[in-house]
């Protein structure tokens, strides 16, 4: 007579082993069917409880992917040098603006008023000194142009028409020069705008061990760390 527990285990094994157990139990062993409805009751209550969890599974998947494609797409809009070059092209200090770099606009202001003033400074002297040698070397004895006539001889005016000539061509290079960096100066940051630059900068100098090479000595010394 088979204990409880060895015809539990048996019952099993016939199941799972037997194509058709149902019917050898129920001849071999007299207690099976209540075993086997036992059993049958366990199958059906772990088939079914895999059964939901699969399902609950499948939609908690499907809401998932759902949720994704109802996800809004986040544009993240970059600093356009372009921009930023052709802003500075058209009106000085507008691309520094767009960078929100406007403590650059005055001096950029500043630069362009200075230039003007020596152009309009050198323009007005270049014409004096050529009117006055004009009329020095024309041999006229009119009314002269002005009082350059009478101070300067013929050659100092014309050195001085030389000279007034030189600088303004001088100021009026440096203030293509000068519109020219404008636009340098709005590119590069434009292009370091959206640039991430860590505030984590540390120097730090501290004592370190020189080891021994090349036949020197081990010595000491300081090092310099940096941190950035």
């Amino acid at each position: 007579m088979l204990t409880s527990k060895r015809l539990f285990l048996h019952s099993v094994f016939e199941l799972v082993v037997n194509p058709n157990p149902l019917n050898d139990l129920i001849l071999r062993y007299p207690k099976t069917p209540v075993l086997f409805c036992s059993l049958r009751k366990m199958f059906s209550r772990i088939l079914f409880s895999g059964i939901f969890f699969l399902m609950a599974g499948h939609a908690i998947g499907q809401d998932t992917v759902r949720f994704k494609g109802t996800v809004d797409t986040i544009t993240v809009k970059h600093h356009s040098p372009k921009k930023a070059s052709i802003y500075s092209a058209i009106l000085p200090g507008l691309g520094q603006a767009y960078n929100h770099k406007y403590w650059k606009i005055p001096i950029i202001y500043a630069g362009f008023g200075t230039l003007a003033y020596f152009i309009s400074t050198n323009n007005k002297q270049y014409k004096d000194f050529r009117d006055a040698y004009a009329f020095a070397t024309s041999g006229s004895t009119g009314t002269p142009p002005n009082n350059l006539a009478d101070r300067y001889a013929p050659d100092q005016l014309l050195v001085g028409r030389q000279y007034y000539r030189r600088n303004l061509e001088v100021s009026v290079i440096v203030t293509g020069i000068w519109y020219i960096l404008n636009i340098v100066d709005a590119t590069v940051d434009a292009h370091f705008y959206d640039y991430n630059i860590n505030e984590d900068l540390s120097l730090r100098i501290k004592p370190c061990i020189i080891p021994a090479m090349a036949g020197m000595k081990q010595s000491g010394g300081l090092a310099i760390l940096m941190k950035f």
